[in-house]
Protein backbone atom coordinates (compact mmCIF):
# COMPACT_ATOMS: atom_id res chain seq x y z
CA UNK A 1 0.00 0.00 0.00
CA UNK A 2 2.80 2.40 0.92
CA UNK A 3 4.59 1.58 -2.32
CA UNK A 4 1.46 2.35 -4.34
CA UNK A 5 0.91 5.64 -2.50
CA UNK A 6 4.56 6.62 -3.03
CA UNK A 7 4.23 5.83 -6.75
CA UNK A 8 1.06 7.94 -7.01
CA UNK A 9 2.71 10.76 -5.07
CA UNK A 10 5.75 10.80 -7.39
CA UNK A 11 3.48 10.72 -10.43
CA UNK A 12 1.50 13.68 -9.07
CA UNK A 13 4.67 15.64 -8.24
CA UNK A 14 6.24 15.06 -11.63
CA UNK A 15 3.20 16.17 -13.61
CA UNK A 16 4.18 19.03 -15.87
CA UNK A 17 2.97 20.60 -19.06
CA UNK A 18 5.02 18.01 -20.94
CA UNK A 19 3.25 16.55 -23.94
CA UNK A 20 4.05 13.45 -25.98
CA UNK A 21 5.59 15.77 -28.59
CA UNK A 22 7.82 17.34 -25.95
CA UNK A 23 8.85 13.88 -24.74
CA UNK A 24 9.81 12.85 -28.29
CA UNK A 25 11.69 16.15 -28.71
CA UNK A 26 13.52 15.41 -25.46
CA UNK A 27 14.54 11.98 -26.75
CA UNK A 28 15.85 13.52 -29.98
CA UNK A 29 17.76 16.15 -27.97
CA UNK A 30 19.28 13.44 -25.73
CA UNK A 31 20.26 11.35 -28.75
CA UNK A 32 21.97 14.31 -30.47
CA UNK A 33 23.88 15.07 -27.26
CA UNK A 34 25.03 11.48 -26.79
CA UNK A 35 26.15 11.16 -30.42
CA UNK A 36 27.79 14.59 -30.83
CA UNK A 37 29.20 15.23 -27.37
CA UNK A 38 29.84 11.73 -26.02
CA UNK A 39 30.63 9.88 -29.25
CA UNK A 40 27.92 7.24 -28.80
CA UNK A 41 26.44 5.39 -31.77
CA UNK A 42 22.68 4.92 -32.01
CA UNK A 43 21.45 1.36 -32.36
CA UNK A 44 17.69 1.81 -31.77
CA UNK A 45 15.13 4.36 -30.61
CA UNK A 46 11.88 3.47 -28.81
CA UNK A 47 12.53 -0.27 -28.90
CA UNK A 48 9.61 -2.31 -27.60
CA UNK A 49 9.59 -5.94 -26.55
CA UNK A 50 7.45 -7.81 -29.11
CA UNK A 51 6.12 -10.09 -26.33
CA UNK A 52 5.19 -7.23 -23.96
CA UNK A 53 4.73 -3.82 -25.59
CA UNK A 54 4.83 -2.09 -22.17
CA UNK A 55 8.57 -2.77 -22.03
CA UNK A 56 10.07 0.14 -23.96
CA UNK A 57 13.66 1.33 -24.08
CA UNK A 58 13.98 4.96 -25.19
CA UNK A 59 17.45 4.68 -26.71
CA UNK A 60 19.85 1.82 -27.28
CA UNK A 61 23.35 3.17 -27.89
CA UNK A 62 26.92 1.93 -28.19
CA UNK A 63 29.67 3.55 -26.10
CA UNK A 64 32.75 1.82 -27.46
CA UNK A 65 32.20 -1.87 -26.68
CA UNK A 66 29.50 -1.19 -24.08
CA UNK A 67 25.82 -1.43 -24.99
CA UNK A 68 24.02 1.44 -23.26
CA UNK A 69 20.29 1.46 -22.56
CA UNK A 70 19.11 5.03 -22.06
CA UNK A 71 15.97 6.17 -20.26
CA UNK A 72 15.12 9.77 -21.18
CA UNK A 73 12.99 11.82 -18.79
CA UNK A 74 11.73 15.16 -20.08
CA UNK A 75 10.34 17.58 -17.52
CA UNK A 76 9.63 21.28 -17.33
CA UNK A 77 12.67 23.12 -15.98
CA UNK A 78 10.70 24.02 -12.85
CA UNK A 79 9.38 20.47 -12.23
CA UNK A 80 9.26 19.51 -8.56
CA UNK A 81 10.75 16.05 -9.19
CA UNK A 82 13.81 15.61 -11.41
CA UNK A 83 13.60 12.94 -14.11
CA UNK A 84 16.09 10.68 -12.37
CA UNK A 85 13.73 10.22 -9.42
CA UNK A 86 10.92 9.22 -11.79
CA UNK A 87 12.95 6.08 -12.54
CA UNK A 88 11.56 4.43 -9.41
CA UNK A 89 11.55 0.75 -8.41
CA UNK A 90 8.58 -0.07 -10.66
CA UNK A 91 10.17 1.61 -13.68
CA UNK A 92 13.50 -0.14 -13.02
CA UNK A 93 11.71 -3.49 -12.90
CA UNK A 94 10.13 -2.80 -16.31
CA UNK A 95 13.50 -1.63 -17.67
CA UNK A 96 15.21 -4.80 -16.36
CA UNK A 97 12.67 -6.97 -18.15
CA UNK A 98 13.00 -4.95 -21.37
CA UNK A 99 16.81 -5.04 -21.28
CA UNK A 100 16.78 -8.79 -20.64
CA UNK A 101 14.42 -9.32 -23.60
CA UNK A 102 16.58 -7.11 -25.82
CA UNK A 103 19.77 -8.99 -24.90
CA UNK A 104 18.10 -12.39 -25.42
CA UNK A 105 17.09 -11.30 -28.92
CA UNK A 106 20.68 -10.50 -29.93
CA UNK A 107 22.71 -13.04 -31.92
CA UNK A 108 25.87 -12.12 -30.03
CA UNK A 109 25.17 -10.07 -26.90
CA UNK A 110 27.91 -7.70 -25.74
CA UNK A 111 30.14 -8.55 -22.81
CA UNK A 112 28.95 -5.48 -20.89
CA UNK A 113 25.92 -3.25 -20.81
CA UNK A 114 24.61 -0.50 -18.57
CA UNK A 115 21.65 1.79 -17.94
CA UNK A 116 22.00 5.57 -18.23
CA UNK A 117 19.37 8.22 -17.54
CA UNK A 118 19.22 11.52 -19.40
CA UNK A 119 17.17 14.29 -17.80
CA UNK A 120 15.91 17.03 -20.08
CA UNK A 121 14.72 20.23 -18.40
CA UNK A 122 12.42 21.83 -20.96
CA UNK A 123 12.01 25.63 -20.87
CA UNK A 124 8.60 27.25 -20.61
CA UNK A 125 6.65 27.73 -23.83
CA UNK A 126 7.80 30.81 -25.68
CA UNK A 127 11.14 30.92 -23.88
CA UNK A 128 14.32 31.34 -25.91
CA UNK A 129 16.20 29.31 -23.30
CA UNK A 130 17.78 26.03 -24.43
CA UNK A 131 16.74 22.75 -22.79
CA UNK A 132 18.97 21.76 -19.88
CA UNK A 133 20.45 18.28 -20.06
CA UNK A 134 21.94 16.05 -17.38
CA UNK A 135 23.47 12.66 -18.25
CA UNK A 136 23.63 10.15 -15.39
CA UNK A 137 25.76 7.12 -16.23
CA UNK A 138 25.68 3.64 -14.73
CA UNK A 139 22.30 3.79 -12.98
CA UNK A 140 21.65 0.74 -10.80
CA UNK A 141 18.89 -1.44 -12.19
CA UNK A 142 18.11 -2.91 -8.80
CA UNK A 143 16.57 -0.44 -6.37
CA UNK A 144 18.44 0.33 -3.16
CA UNK A 145 16.98 -1.26 -0.07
Amino acid sequence: MIRMLRSLWFRWLSQTSATPDRGAAGERHAERFLVREKGFKRIARNWRNPQDRREEIDLVMKDGDVLVFVEVKTRAINARVPGYHAVNADKRKILRRGITAYLRGMKSPPRTHRLDVVEIGWPADGSSEQPKLRHIERVALKPHR
